[in-house]
């Protein structure tokens, strides 16, 4: 189960075979007789309560990852060659350093997407070390392309590749490696057959310190640069020269850390369960990380239009 048994109190989600992170996160919220206290079946009006989102996710997941990982690879990759072919249409605020990192970003997660659709598909079967990397990596991708939008926003440091934005671009990736530590430690594979997103309790120390992490890169950062560009003329004139596409990554996965911040509010018993919140939150929870995943297709594809415009 994705929640530690150490809180009886508060509802879990049971995975089943075939979930992975996207299932984890989006799928099978199933309460059955025999998991929780008569106590806690009180809280809900009904028992048990069953979802019935997991099966249509099972059914949609596989193909939409797939397709996006495609949609990806095409759009990632006429970036690459339009970067190779013209570097001197790219001039800062979206430098050709910056977009060729965003790209590999990109890149990196879109390269995840054919293990997460064969996970939900056929159920994950490569142990849990893997499944750690798995989530290393994701997370990394998306802090990194998180790091490298503020940078992007604030400042001239990408207008040029030299000694000092190469310093740059290494710290950061370096920093979003760090950050992305917390997510590995905390999945893990359950019953042999699942990758699961959290395999700690709900409460753990490590799991905090992962949503703390989250909440601050994809809603806090984003806030924050969005305040100062309304008080600092100089960054309104940088969204008007085109930066401001940058911004649809953290526009795609903001969604998505309202959603980790309202799954624990609910886990943690601090929002009242019912039957119907958690089957409601899961298909919004699901939605919102479908359209952060968008953003490998979409965010290529615009800063290329951009450009061609």
């Amino acid at each position: 189960p994705d929640a530690h048994p150490a809180h009886p109190q508060t509802p879990g989600i049971l995975e089943t075979p075939g979930s992975l992170d996207l299932e984890e996160i989006m799928g099978d919220l199933s309460y059955d007789d025999d998991t929780y206290s008569n106590d806690t079946l009180l809280d809900y009006d009904a028992a048990p309560c069953h979802n019935r989102f997991c099966p249509l996710f099972q059914r949609v997941a596989p193909p939409f990852l797939a397709a996006t990982s495609v949609a990806a690879a095409l759009a990632t990759g006429a970036l690459l060659v339009a970067l190779a072919k013209r570097p001197q249409a790219w001039r800062w605020p979206q430098s050709r350093a910056l977009v060729a990192q965003l790209a590999l970003g990109t890149a990196l997660f879109a390269a995840l997407l054919p293990a997460l659709a064969a996970g939900v598909a056929r159920g994950w079967h490569l142990g849990t070390g893997l499944c750690r990397l798995t989530h290393l990596l994701w997370h990394w991708s998306v802090f990194g392309q998180a790091l490298l939008v503020a940078s992007g926003s604030c400042g001239t440091a990408w207008a040029r590749w030299d000694p000092r934005s190469r310093r740059l671009a290494v710290a950061l990736w370096a920093a979003a490696l760090l950050l992305a530590t917390p997510a590995a430690l905390v999945s893990g594979a359950a019953a042999g057959t699942a990758c699961v997103r959290r395999s700690v309790g709900i409460l753990a120390p490590l799991y905090l310190l992962h949503l703390a992490l989250c909440l601050c890169l994809l809603l806090l950062l984003p806030a924050g640069l969005l305040l100062a560009a309304l008080a600092v003329p100089r960054l309104r004139a940088s969204w008007a020269s085109g930066a401001g596409l940058a911004w649809l990554f953290l526009g795609l996965w903001g969604p998505f850390g309202a959603g980790l911040a309202g799954e624990f509010l609910l886990q943690a018993g601090l929002l009242e369960p019912t039957c119907g919140s958690f089957e409601r939150f899961d298909i919004a929870l699901g939605l919102s990380e479908a359209l952060g995943v968008l953003h490998c297709g979409l965010g290529p594809l615009a800063l290329l239009l951009a450009r061609s415009c």
